[in-house]
C-alpha cells in the first residue's frame, strides 16, 4: 500500500479509488467499494446511468466529498485525510470543469480566468494577463476577455469555463459532464478541445459523461459504474462487445431506469448529483 502524503516517484498512476464506499442522508450507496486506478497520461471515460455515483467519484478526487470508507490518492498522495490547507495546495494541480461552468456572473471573462491566479500564485499583472490570453487561444477564445459570461453562448461558456480550469497548469483534468446542454456541433467542438488539450498540455483527464458519441471520441479507456460498482472497464469495442447484461442494456439505454430515476432524485434533494 502506497504511505500516507508520500510521493511515489514515476508512478503510473494518476490517481486511485480504494474500496471507496459513500452514502448521503441514508440513502442507497452510491458507491459501493469501487476499487479505481487513473492511468498518467490518458484520457478515462466514466460512463454510466444517473445517480451511478460518476460526478461523486469526481468530487472524491478532488477532496470535495469524502469516503464513508476506503483511501482516495492523487499523484502518489493519499488526500482524503488531508488537512483543508493542504488539500488546497493538492487541487491547484487539478483542474475541475463543472458540468454548468460555475463562472463568475459579475466578472468578465478574463476577470474570471484571473481568479485562481490571484488566489493561488504571486503573478504580476503583466504575467496574469499573458496567461489569461495563452488560456483563451487555447480554447479558441482568444479576444474574449472584455466580455461578461452573459454575452457568451452556452459553448462559448463552456469553453471559458475550460479555460479557467486549466489557467494554473494542472496535472490532471476532470470534466464533468462537459458536453451537457449543447447542440451536437458545439459538443463536438468540445470534444475537440478535450482531445486538443491533452496533446498540447500533456495532462491527464478524467471524462464522466452519459454521452457515448463523447465517449467514443476522446477516451482512451472506458469505465462503466452501475449500482456504485465498476461494472466494465476497457476500450470503447471491448465495452461495445462486454457480455455483462446490465452493461448491454445501459448501452442500449434500458439499464434500470426507475431505480436510476430514484436515485438521481435522492442525490438532486441533497445537491450531490446530477
Amino acid at each position: 500500500m502506497i504511505a500516507h502524503h508520500v510521493r511515489v516517484p514515476d508512478d503510473p498512476l494518476i490517481a486511485r479509488l480504494v474500496g471507496v464506499h459513500k452514502r448521503f442522508a441514508g440513502g442507497p450507496p452510491v458507491l459501493a467499494g469501487v476499487d479505481l486506478d487513473f492511468r498518467r497520461g490518458e484520457t478515462t471515460v466514466v460512463l454510466g446511468p444517473s445517480g451511478a455515483g460518476k460526478s461523486v467519484t469526481l468530487k472524491h478526487i478532488v477532496g470535495l466529498v469524502k469516503p464513508d470508507a476506503g483511501e482516495v490518492y492523487f499523484d502518489g498522495t493519499r488526500i482524503d485525510t488531508l488537512s483543508e490547507r493542504r488539500l488546497n495546495r493538492v487541487r491547484t494541480r487539478l483542474g475541475f470543469l463543472f458540468q454548468l461552468g460555475a463562472l463568475f456572473d459579475s466578472m468578465t471573462v478574463a476577470e474570471n480566468l484571473a481568479f485562481p491566479l490571484r488566489e493561488h500564485t504571486d503573478a504580476r499583472a503583466g504575467e496574469r494577463s499573458a496567461r489569461v490570453e495563452e488560456a483563451l487561444a487555447l480554447v479558441d477564445m482568444a479576444g474574449a476577455g472584455p466580455k461578461m459570461p452573459a454575452e457568451l453562448s452556452g459553448g462559448q461558456q463552456k469553453r471559458i469555463a475550460l479555460a479557467r480550469a486549466i489557467i494554473l497548469r494542472p496535472t490532471l483534468i476532470l470534466y464533468d459532464e462537459p458536453t451537457t446542454g449543447l447542440d451536437p456541433a458545439r459538443a463536438d467542438g468540445i470534444n475537440d478541445l478535450i482531445i486538443k488539450l491533452q496533446r498540447e498540455l500533456e495532462v491527464s483527464s478524467i471524462v464522466v459523461t452519459h454521452d457515448l458519441a463523447s465517449a467514443t471520441r476522446v477516451g482512451d479507456r472506458v469505465v462503466v459504474l452501475l449500482d456504485g460498482l465498476v461494472a466494465a472497464d476497457g476500450s470503447m469495442d471491448e465495452i461495445r462487445a462486454s457480455t455483462n447484461p446490465a452493461v448491454r442494456g445501459f448501452l442500449a439505454g434500458r439499464y434500470g431506469d426507475q431505480d436510476a430515476a430514484m436515485a438521481a432524485a435522492t442525490e438532486d434533494r441533497d445537491g450531490r448529483e446530477t
